[in-house]
């Protein structure tokens, strides 16, 4: 955006303001905004310059009220306005359409310095079918366009994608959050710094299959935790008790099994934190993962994995990991992520360039403290696995296209 030419324009940008809320409508991780904020400054800095913000909040047309309508008090963005307001350290207007002649009337009203914020995009359907028509209304409202969500970056929506076609090649751009998430991804994907270590973890080995296969073309050591691990087991042969499996892809666990021998280290964790119940006061025991009992469920890593895959950690130059290693949102089953946390926290400190893909393992990191400790905590879970298992990303793509 600083090539772009926007003195004295009517700025949209689309930020990702998907933030959570306490039970009394107050955001509880201003991370996302505070992401934005170099972006939205600099423009503000321009002379004769307004910011018009636009994002969505949740999925409020997937969880509608019993009567069918939209539950506006909840998925409002209006909820955000207060953090937005104390951060930036000036009033923000806000439009309760993104649409709309009210909405173009305040927008088109504006003064140099003002910002308006746009009331959750996802309010119409339209947003999500990457709608033309709508996609226009929400380009006339501005006279230049910056895309600052990484986080929706891989949705061909309206307001992500779509809406860049309705701008000059002059007048359309990237934010400063977007070009560290692009640049960052880079370091991993482009000739990382040897040893490099990837560490994926999450519940299902099928949201990520293109991912591991693809770290198998370019990493040193592979280490694969949480609940896909077991199917790994599985299809070895092992007896995983009532672990979570995925028993139509024990297949694909094969495969990666056999593709990665010879080539890299991979490494499955040899011991777990079982349960007898999915609670955070089940019983539990320690038990090798190729012989867990039956009634029994890994949940999280053991101390002999944490110790193996802290080692490989800590000797790493180049670190990503995506996915927890158990069920860290329950206490009793979240040493073995907060363990891996702390190792890839160490080998930062010794130099090495450290990448957490997003999602839940952003959620762990940020929960202990440790986000500065670290090189990069992406804001886009699922647009970064996206982008480092080598697919193109629509709201990228609109704006480099000619």
């Amino acid at each position: 955006m600083q090539n772009l030419d926007l003195v004295g324009k009517r700025i949209l940008v689309r930020v990702d303001f998907n933030v959570p809320l306490d039970n009394h409508l107050n955001v509880t991780d201003n991370k996302r905004i505070r992401e934005a904020l170099p972006t939205i400054e600099y423009l503000l800095s321009l002379d004769g310059v307004s910011v018009i913000l636009m994002s969505h909040l949740g999925r409020p047309l997937k969880k509608l009220l019993p009567d069918g309508s939209i539950d506006v008090q909840k998925f409002s963005l209006r909820n955000i306005i207060p953090e937005l307001s104390k951060l930036l350290g000036r009033e923000v207007l806000f439009a309760e359409n993104c649409i709309g002649e009210k909405t173009e009337a305040i927008a088109k009203s504006l003064i140099a310095g003002q910002v308006l914020l746009l009331e959750n995009t996802r309010f119409h359907k339209e947003e999500e079918k990457g709608d033309e028509e709508f996609s226009r209304q929400l380009a006339s409202l501005g006279q230049a366009y910056i895309n600052d969500a990484f986080g929706t970056a891989h949705r061909a929506h309206a307001s992500t994608c779509i809406i860049a076609r309705y701008f000059a090649k002059n007048v359309r751009g990237f934010g400063f959050l977007m070009e560290k998430e692009l640049a960052s991804a880079t370091r991993l994907t482009h000739n990382p710094q040897k040893p490099f270590t990837a560490i994926i973890g999450g519940a299902k080995v099928s949201d990520k299959i293109l991912l591991l296969e693809k770290m198998i073309d370019s990493v040193d050591n592979l280490i694969i935790g949480g609940g896909m691990a077991y199917t790994f087991f599985k299809a070895m042969g092992g007896h995983v008790g009532n672990s979570l499996v995925e028993e139509d892809r024990l297949e694909n666990a094969q495969q990666i099994l056999e593709k990665a021998k010879g080539r890299i280290n991979l490494l499955l964790p040899k011991d777990s934190k079982v349960a007898d119940s999915f609670t955070n006061d089940a019983k539990t025991a320690m038990a090798d993962n190729m012989s867990i009992p039956e009634g029994m469920m890994g949940l999280d890593i053991g101390p002999q994995a944490i110790s193996e895959f802290t080692r490989v950690i800590t000797e790493s130059k180049s670190i990503l990991w995506n996915g927890p290693m158990g069920v860290f949102e329950m206490p009793n089953f979240a040493n073995g992520t907060n363990e891996i946390a702390k190792a890839v926290v160490e080998a930062t400190g010794h130099g090495a360039f450290s990448l957490i893909g997003g999602g839940d393992s952003a959620a762990a990191i940020n929960s202990m403290g440790l986000e500065d400790k670290v090189s990069f905590v992406s804001t886009g879970g699922g647009a970064m696995l996206e982008l480092l298992e080598g697919k193109e990303l629509p709201g990228i793509r609109e704006i480099l296209e000619d």
